[in-house]
Formats: C-alpha cells, sequence, structure tokens
C-alpha cells in the first residue's frame, strides 16, 4: 500500500486531511442520508465487500481470562516461572507493556541466560527487553511465525475484551494501564515502514448513542483517546445515525512479527522449536528465569482454570489502497485497513476452540460488514 510506506508526519497529515473532509474520496454509497444545512458530504473510500475478493479466512483462538492477563512469579524448584499470558483481544496492544512488567519481575543482575517459552507477539516482545537489558535468551516455541495465534490479529491498537469489568479491581487496573501506557509509547517509537506500525483514523458507527466508545472521560483509558470528534447526521458517507471518530495506531501484525523476530536474532537471541508437556520440562531447562508466554497453552501446561478460549474469525478481502482507516461497531462488524488486505470481523466465541472457518461466521461478517456502505439502519 503505497500510502503506508510514508514517514510518520505524511502518515499524520494524510489522515488529518482524510478527517476534516479534504482528501479525495469515492463516490457515495447507496442510501446515506442527507448532510445537515451548511454541510457538504465527506466521502469516505467504501470497502468493496464482495465474496470475489475474499483472499482467505483467517482463525485465532485468543487466550481470554475474564479476570485479566496474569504476570505473576510462581517457583517451581530452583527455577522461577514468570508468567505473562491471558490478553484476550488485548496481546497486540498490551504486549511490550505486559513484557516490562515481567521483565520487571523476573531481572535478576546476576543472572545471564534467560529462556522465553512462546513466539506470539508476547513472547517476542518479552525476548526483546531482556535482549535490551544485555541477557542471553533462549526462545522454545512450538509454533514460528506465521502459525502463532498473533500472525492471525486484527493489530488495532486498543486493549479491546482484555477482562470482565465486575471481575478485576483497581490492583488489576493498575496494572493494566502501567501496561498500556508502556506499550502506547512503545509502539509510537516502531511507527513507519520498518516495522508496519501506522497511526489511522477509526470511525465508530452506531445505530444508537454511544458515549462511551471508546472510552468516556470517567474512564482511565480516556487518556489513550487521541484526536476524539463527533460527526453530525449526514456528515460522513456512512450511513449511520451517530458517527465519531479517534485515532489510534494499527500494526501488521504478520509483517512487524516477521521484523521483530528477525531483530531478536539480530541481536543474538536463539529461537528453538520445541513443545512442554509438563511442567517437569520447564523445571528442566538450562536457564533458571523462565518467562512463560505460552498463550492459552498455559492453561493446561500450568493449571490454569481460568483461561479459555475466544474464538475468533476473520475475512481478509484483497487490499484497497485508498481504505487507510478503521470502523468499529460494537458489534459483529469491524473492518481494520491494512496494507495486506482489508480486515472485516468478526468474532469473539468464548469456550469455541474450533480453529475451521465457519461459512455461517464468514457470510455474517460479509452481511454486517456490507451493511455498514449500503443501507445501516438508523440513517
Amino acid at each position: 500500500m503505497q500510502q503506508r510506506e510514508r514517514q510518520v508526519m505524511t502518515q499524520l497529515t494524510r489522515r488529518a486531511f482524510a478527517a476534516t473532509g479534504l482528501a479525495a474520496g469515492a463516490a457515495a454509497c447507496a442510501g446515506v442520508p442527507a448532510a445537515g444545512p451548511g454541510l457538504a458530504m465527506r466521502h469516505v473510500p467504501p470497502v468493496r465487500v464482495e465474496p470475489g475478493r475474499i483472499a482467505r479466512v483467517d482463525v485465532g483462538l485468543r487466550p481470554y481470562r475474564p479476570a485479566g492477563f496474569r504476570v505473576e512469579r510462581e517457583m517451581l524448584g530452583g527455577t522461577a516461572v514468570i508468567h505473562n499470558y491471558g490478553h484476550g483481544g488485548g496481546g497486540i496492544t498490551l504486549s511490550w507493556g505486559t513484557a516490562h512488567l515481567a521483565v520487571e519481575e523476573g531481572w535478576d543482575a546476576d543472572v545471564k541466560d534467560y529462556a522465553v517459552m512462546g513466539a506470539g507477539i508476547v513472547g517476542l516482545s518479552t525476548a526483546m527487553l531482556l535482549l535490551e537489558r544485555g541477557a542471553n535468551v533462549t526462545i522454545y516455541a512450538k509454533a514460528l511465525s506465521p502459525e502463532t495465534t498473533s500472525n492471525v490479529a486484527g493489530g488495532q491498537w486498543w486493549p479491546a475484551s482484555v477482562y470482565q469489568e465486575s471481575l478485576v479491581d483497581a490492583a488489576y487496573m493498575a496494572r493494566h494501564m502501567s501496561a498500556a501506557r508502556f506499550a502506547f509509547r512503545r509502539f509510537q517509537l516502531l511507527a513507519g515502514p520498518e516495522y508496519g506500525v501506522s497511526w489511522e483514523i477509526n470511525y465508530v458507527l452506531s445505530h444508537e448513542p454511544k458515549p462511551n466508545t471508546p472510552a468516556p472521560v470517567s474512564h482511565p483509558m480516556h487518556e489513550f483517546v487521541v484526536n476524539a470528534r463527533d460527526y453530525a447526521p449526514g456528515e460522513l458517507s456512512f450511513n449511520a445515525a451517530h458517527m465519531k471518530s479517534f485515532d489510534t495506531m494499527m500494526v501488521d501484525t504478520p509483517f512487524y512479527l516477521r521484523v521483530l523476530e528477525r531483530d531478536i536474532r539480530l541481536r543474538g537471541g536463539k529461537i528453538i522449536v520445541k513443545a512442554f508437556e509438563d511442567v517437569a520440562q520447564v523445571a528442566a531447562l538450562p536457564e533458571t528465569v523462565v518467562f512463560n508466554c505460552t498463550g492459552l497453552g498455559a492453561g493446561a501446561l500450568f493449571g490454569d482454570m481460568g483461561i479459555m478460549p475466544a474464538r475468533g474469525q476473520l475475512v481478509i478481502l484483497q487490499p484497497q489502497a485508498e481504505v487507510d482507516y478503521n470502523i468499529i461497531t460494537g458489534s459483529h462488524a469491524y473492518m481494520f485497513g491494512r496494507r495486506d488486505g482489508v480486515v472485516l470481523g468478526g468474532t469473539f466465541q468464548k469456550g469455541n476452540w474450533s480453529l475451521e472457518p465457519s461459512a455461517e461466521d464468514t457470510a455474517m461478517i460479509l452481511r454486517e460488514n456490507r451493511a455498514l456502505f449500503t443501507a445501516l439502519a438508523g440513517g
């Protein structure tokens, strides 16, 4: 995607133009409500949601813990295991942040050799922070990119569906916010074509008002709401009754993971393909400090009964260079404009272990996302 190859400031400027209606757009979608008095319709390039444009269907199992992510030390004899898993729908977003919490928990100036279990986004981020401190790091993983769950993640920077609000306390939220702050700043340092991280505008579309999207002023997460604004009915070419927007970062996950793995190898990190059947094999590793970043696999391996799969199915359409924005609806439909394709979501099916694409889910995803550009009710 040509726009993605520009520098960060160019990206920000282009997206700012799009947000203020100065960017060129496609023709108006069918059924778009008329702009209010004194308003000119601002056309947003529509996504061509057509079955013939499907490039692939991705299915992944998010490691969801209703109580939130786990960063905690556990001793296996003389081996210290630092758990770092259970991010739900926020694995990409929180990766650097919980990696920082875990490294702070497990770092020992007298220890030189460390092990990391798992080569998804959380494991790679943890390994990189250890390498930056001068450690010797070996990653043990049963699967490498592109076979990890992280490879099929949407990649929008916002920690969605990480915990069940009624089950977390102030202490957890303090750690959650600490992780989010660290990750938010770290990803900003990586913005640009080298890592496939870019700032994008996110349109929030709905039938009814959504004052709490993406986070109300009273919520701690509101500090990450950048460049928020509301739109009058008919001001944008979406056929939605209520529209707002904010800016955040988008991570081109397949590309980003390849580059991060490359950086780890260049810094001297070792990667060994190895699966663990029980904790005895973990305790037998030569490293005495082990970071457990095995995601959903941590449930069976370490007996965490609080973790469950949250099945996500995405439909990836062929790329559209002009679609450099995201859509959030608060329901099944959402869209991320990435250079490897247009990502349509999606599902969050708790307890569903199936990795097989569902034709019914694909039809639902296409139907609900197509409605955003044709006849979304309430217009």
